[in-house]
């Protein structure tokens, strides 16, 4: 795989020899200001899939309030020790950098010549290069859950260097403890806090020496180490070590609560599954209640744990008597999941009890959808009727109605769709589905020439549902009607202006902005129910992080180490990293070629981003919001093709994040998500003779094969952009039947119009990110000539007097 290439400040970098970078990397640590480490590219972008065995923290929030707490209960850490920490942490990461595409390649896939690869380096190397190397084949040992290697390789590391010292002691005591050896566990662990005083592992210690301490027999040792260790109460794990140690006291009742209170407030984490058994184990399972187990149910069916869903409520329904409202609650609900795995049976279904409560409203719902599945109208119709007749007010009767509206949507019976969806929205004005189900009736009304009735649901998603997606939808389509239908162009530029200064960079506002032009000088009309439609607040998002933090320099020798799950954890225990840690995280994963996981960490931090104004947020976010990595490739190709850049750019980023090794459920590979057949296909129209899908991975080659695929589909759909990008997502066939439920008066109805919500939203992104990556690379140009002109002027004097 080729080196990316990153318009950044550190592009030059992109193309060295990876044998000079440590000596680069070294010189720019000794001049940085501002930033502690150069961008390097990796020589393998491969997604690092891998979780740890021992990482439990849920969130970066989570992650810093317990490292907060961890630091609370460590003994001060002195200025001058921190300055020494960095300057360890630093050397280790010059010395180990040749080291990290071997790491991350190990740690994503744990084959046979990538642990070879590690250990010939760590046989090479010595002081903290070779810890680092013998660290990261430790840690794929220990995903591997061969422990004895594992633990022979922590060891390693301890013995060769010391600037990772507590990820050594700590994965290694796991790995002896998982080994069954917790003498030399314990002997590892005893004193780890005073060791290592800011460690992330801090709080998670006195859990671990607990299970050890039990293996040991040491239950009055364990129980000591836990009340050390209180400040980590609120997690899973320490509570079942807490667990474990009551039990092992003797205390089978009060262990039997703690189980059971991990189990009810965790039941989706391994803690739970342990604790599970546990309960069996001692006999204590049937203290759960009937309401207890539904709750479980209940959480495995909201996680998508259908099949254990079902297992729960079968085995529910099988303890309780058949003439129980109990039973009737829990069939229907193993029903249910049966639904979700595709396969219930129509005569499962009528077996259910048909009663007169909630339990057989689900009933004729499921009824309904098994109705649907076969295309039975008669028997769909039948069932909807009788939710309506015998259930007015029930959840499954508006899961019916959201449902059918969409079963005859997609059968291109507007008016029945439209008058389910209606019904819905009306009778169930506070529904989960109620604010999607209104925007269908207004918008499939217009659709059907119904302007005025299509208006006035327009108005009212505007004014009700002020929150909802499809709202910004409704505003533009009521400035629509009121500039074509009622001949008011003041109201029109009213909501037009409202879409663009709240919603910027949406599909819409860009069709706003065009709409805007043609209506020409007229100016906005007063109206009020707008005025609560305003941008989203920005925060105060730093572009610098701390030199010399001790937290973010080890986060980055973590990377070499192939260690990348706990970068998050180790960025939240620097102090004061709320403000910045979602820009040090992302540019930690952007250095070594992990666009996509960079552009994750923005997008979950900066939620509002496709709403905000360039200026409100600094270049530096939106470069690894909306990335130019392989960008020479990009230009060469779209240019050949006759391609804008910036909408190869754009569809990239949709379909794989920039992720050159991503490969789809339906089997698509690479940046353009191309299918082996096609890729075969284009292949031998570029000349290129027959590829294996592997090649597809290549971003190079994916690039070239993508665009030309593009530049085919486009030309299918008279360079019609939306057409194009429509049938890339859902196929040919689907946007020529589209296309014949038209007329469309324009590409925005088309658009709008498009039945599949993925389809619709992939070319309303698409086209956004075509619009944002202009406005960043404009702006990015007019600061860059802002500061030139500013130099130029402060250069001035000095030029008159050299003249002089």
């Amino acid at each position: 795989m080729r080196p990316f290439l990153w318009k950044s400040p550190f592009r030059t970098l992109c193309g060295m020899n990876s044998r000079l970078m440590p000596v680069l990397v070294l010189a720019l640590l000794i001049a940085a200001s501002g930033s502690t480490f150069a961008q390097t590219p990796s020589h393998s972008a491969k997604h690092h899939k891998a979780k740890s065995a021992v990482t439990t923290s849920k969130s970066t929030r989570s992650k810093s309030r317990l490292a907060a707490k961890t630091r609370g209960k460590a003994r001060h850490v002195s200025s001058a020790e921190r300055a020494a920490r960095s300057a360890k942490y630093k050397q280790a990461f010059v010395v180990s950098t040749e080291l990290r595409p071997m790491a991350q390649q190990l740690a994503a896939t744990r084959t046979v010549a990538a642990y070879a690869g590690v250990a010939s380096y760590a046989r090479q190397h010595q002081g903290e290069a070779a810890s680092t190397a013998y660290l990261a084949l430790g840690h794929a040992y220990l995903l591997d859950n061969r422990f004895v290697e594992a633990a022979s390789n922590f060891r390693q590391a301890r013995a060769t260097g010391d600037a990772l010292a507590d990820y050594a002691d700590y994965l290694g005591a796991k790995a002896e403890h998982d080994g069954g050896n917790d003498p030399a566990a314990e002997s590892i662990l005893k004193g780890f806090a005073t060791r290592n005083p800011d460690s992330i592992f801090t709080a998670q210690v006195p859990e671990l020496e607990a299970q050890v301490l039990l293996g040991l027999k040491d239950t009055a040792g364990a129980r000591r180490v836990l009340a050390a260790g209180d400040f980590a109460a609120s997690r899973p794990g320490y509570q079942l070590a807490l667990a474990e140690v009551t039990q092992a006291e003797g205390q089978t009742e009060e262990a039997g609560r703690l189980y059971k209170h991990i189990l009810l407030t965790w039941p989706i984490s391994f803690e739970a599954q342990t604790s599970r058994t546990r309960l069996t184990s001692l006999g204590l399972e049937s203290t759960l209640t009937a309401a207890e187990l539904r709750s479980l149910g209940d959480a495995y069916y909201k996680a998508g744990h259908y099949a254990e869903a079902s297992e729960q409520y079968h085995a529910l329904a099988r303890q309780i008597s058949p003439d129980t409202v109990q039973h009737d609650s829990f069939a229907v609900a193993a029903a249910a999941c049966d639904l979700k795995l595709k396969r219930l049976t129509v005569a499962e279904a009528q077996a259910l009890a048909a009663t007169n409560d909630e339990n057989g409203a689900r009933r004729l719902y499921l009824l309904m959808e098994l109705a649907r599945n076969r295309d039975d109208l008669t028997a769909q119709t039948t069932y909807v009727d009788q939710l309506r007749s015998n259930f007015p007010r029930s959840q499954w009767f508006a899961e019916a109605l959201f449902s059918s509206g969409n079963m005859y949507l997609l059968r291109k019976d507007y008016p029945r769709a439209v008058s389910y969806y209606y019904d819905l929205a009306t009778q169930f004005p506070q529904n989960t589905n109620a604010a999607a189900a209104h925007w269908r009736a207004g918008w499939w009304s217009y659709r059907q020439g119904q302007y005025e009735q299509a208006a006035k649901i327009f108005e009212d998603q505007i004014r009700q549902y002020p929150g909802a997606k499809e709202t910004v939808s409704a505003l533009y389509w009521r400035a629509r009607l009121y500039e074509q239908q009622d001949h008011q162009p003041a109201m029109a530029a009213a909501h037009y202006r409202t879409l663009i200064a709240a919603y910027s960079h949406y599909f819409y506002a860009q069709m706003a902005k065009e709409r805007l032009v043609a209506l020409g000088d007229v100016a906005p009309a007063s109206v009020p129910r707008l005025e609560s439609y305003v941008p989203a607040a920005i925060p105060k998002l730093d572009t610098t992080v701390p030199e010399g933090d001790p937290h973010l320099i080890k986060a980055h020798l973590l990377v070499n180490a192939g260690l990348t799950e706990y970068v998050p954890q180790e960025i939240a225990a620097a102090p004061g990293s709320s403000s910045w840690s979602g820009i040090a995280e992302a540019q930690i994963y952007a250095s070594y070629g992990e666009t996509f996981r960079a552009m994750r960490v923005l997008k979950h931090a900066l939620p509002y981003a496709a709403s905000a104004p360039i200026k409100s947020i600094p270049l530096a976010y939106w470069r690894i919001l909306f990335p130019e990595v392989y960008w020479d490739t990009i230009r060469t190709e779209s240019a050949k093709n006759g391609l804008d850049p910036y909408l190869v750019a754009s569809l990239i980023r949709q379909e794989s994040e920039f992720n050159p090794g991503a490969i789809s459920h339906a089997n698509a590979y690479g940046l353009m998500q191309l299918l082996p057949s096609v890729g075969r296909q284009l292949a031998r129209e570029e000349g290129l003779g027959s590829i294996e899908p592997r090649q597809l991975l290549d971003p190079i080659m994916n690039i070239r094969l993508g665009t030309r695929y593009l530049r085919q589909t486009l030309d299918k759909f008279g360079g019609v952009t939306e057409y194009a990008l429509a049938a890339y997502n859902a196929g040919d066939n689907r946007v020529a039947d589209w296309q014949t439920a038209g007329p469309y008066h324009g590409i925005d109805e088309f658009v709008e119009s498009i039945p599949f919500s993925e389809t619709r939203d992939y070319v309303q992104a698409i086209m956004r990110n075509q619009d944002v990556y202009r406005a960043i690379d404009q702006y990015a140009q007019t600061k860059s000539s802002s500061a030139q002109s500013t130099q130029a002027r402060t250069a001035q004097p000095e030029n008159q007097v050299a003249q002089q």
